[in-house]
């Protein structure tokens, strides 16, 4: 009896003692994962995307007589920006104007003047040809009655022969005034060289005319009167007008939230209250590597007045909506850009290490997939090793 009290004894020392060198459990914060709808969203910054600048210049030499507007003036699409020197250009358009109007008599002569003569002269060989044959016919008569002598018939003979010849000449000259004729074709062909010098000369002078390509504002004026301009030098820079858009960059893990036609609010960070929405308009094909982010454009449809180039928005991009899925806070999640992250569980007290499949990551929280159900605790403090028996805080 008395050894049975010795062992319960020692027993309890022995109890006490595991007691008192046992570590307590630590202190942490729980979560209990529950499945919800989550509407999600990318918040991301980015700037006001600036019109095209066009850099306008001369596509010839020559010196500038006037320029027509001045930095910050807003111009009309085909409005005269810069006025080059024409004497020497408009001369030559004069001169090729001359050639032109004479080479249109020209054709105007062949068809009205020419080919009637030719015509005319024609009709008069051909009685001449009728003439002289019927003498000589009549030449051959008189000799067989021996009324005249050879060298009459001769003659007569020698008569048609020439007249034949110049038959054949004006048919020739017809031939030629005529619509498909020689001479017709080569006038016509003049004209149409003196055309095409006229046309040359106006565009020349044309280029002399420096106008703005479409509508928008102008940024610099780099040309005075006096100046010389050259193919080689800008004269003036435009700003084209055009839609108002923003160019965000987002982090490339927000990419299965991200479609074309998106809606999202924007402020600008000089008017933080000013808010107004856009709407994803492109995303880019590819990320940067440096940065791993992803370049987003959006279309603003009612663009405020207050917006200019390269102004500081914050861009909050409203997702898809997920149904009964369970988010924790993305710092709970150990090596979450690893190939293996894991959560830290409170099964029965103990800390008990969890693999994950990650999902969607916003706003410093991330869908866990795969590896928490239900119900289960979730270990906020993240200083907790697996294996440490843990409290709950209240």
């Amino acid at each position: 009896m008395r050894g049975l009290l010795i062992v319960a004894v020692a027993v309890g020392v022995a109890a006490m003692a595991y007691l008192a060198t046992r570590p307590k459990p630590v202190a942490v914060d729980i979560m209990i994962a529950k499945r919800e709808d989550v509407q999600t969203s990318v918040v991301a910054s980015g700037r006001v995307l600036a019109p095209s600048r066009v850099d306008i210049g001369s596509t010839i030499t020559g010196r500038v007589q006037k320029v027509a507007v001045r930095e910050g003036a807003r111009v009309a699409e085909g409005q005269l920006l810069v006025q080059l020197e024409q004497t020497e250009l408009a001369a030559a358009v004069s001169q090729a104007r001359a050639a032109r109007d004479r080479a249109r008599a020209r054709v105007t002569s062949v068809a009205t003047l020419a080919l009637p003569t030719a015509r005319e002269s024609q009709s008069q060989a051909e009685s001449n040809v009728t003439l002289a044959e019927r003498e000589y016919k009549r030449s051959q008569d008189l000799l067989a009655k021996g009324f005249i002598s050879q060298s009459r018939v001769d003659e007569a003979e020698r008569q048609v022969l020439v007249a034949r010849s110049q038959l054949a000449s004006a048919k020739s000259q017809v031939s030629a005034q005529s619509t498909q004729g020689g001479e017709a074709q080569q006038v016509r062909e003049q004209l149409a060289e003196a055309e095409a010098a006229l046309q040359l000369a106006q565009a020349k002078l044309a280029q002399t005319e420096i106008r703005a390509p479409a509508a928008g504002v102008v940024l610099e004026r780099l040309v005075e009167p006096g100046d010389i301009a050259q193919p080689t030098r800008r004269v003036m820079t435009l700003a084209l007008d055009g839609p108002a858009r923003l160019i965000v960059q987002v982090d490339e893990k927000n990419l299965p939230l991200l479609q074309t036609g998106s809606k999202a609010l924007a402020a600008a960070d000089a008017f933080p209250t000013e808010r107004f929405e856009a709407v994803i308009a492109y995303i880019s094909p590819g990320v940067d590597a440096a940065r791993g982010t992803v370049e987003l454009r959006l279309d603003i449809p009612g663009a405020p007045a207050f917006l200019k180039s390269d102004m500081t928005v914050s861009v909050d991009i409203t997702g898809p909506l997920l149904k009964q899925v369970v988010f924790a806070p993305a710092d709970i999640v150990h090596q979450l850009q690893s190939d293996a992250p894991y959560v830290v569980l409170d099964r029965d007290g103990l800390a008990t290490k969890a693999p994950v499949r990650v999902g969607v990551q916003m706003q410093g929280k991330v869908q866990l997939v795969k590896g928490v159900e239900t119900g289960e605790r979730l270990v906020l403090t993240r200083e907790v090793e697996p294996g440490v028996r843990l409290r709950a805080r209240k």
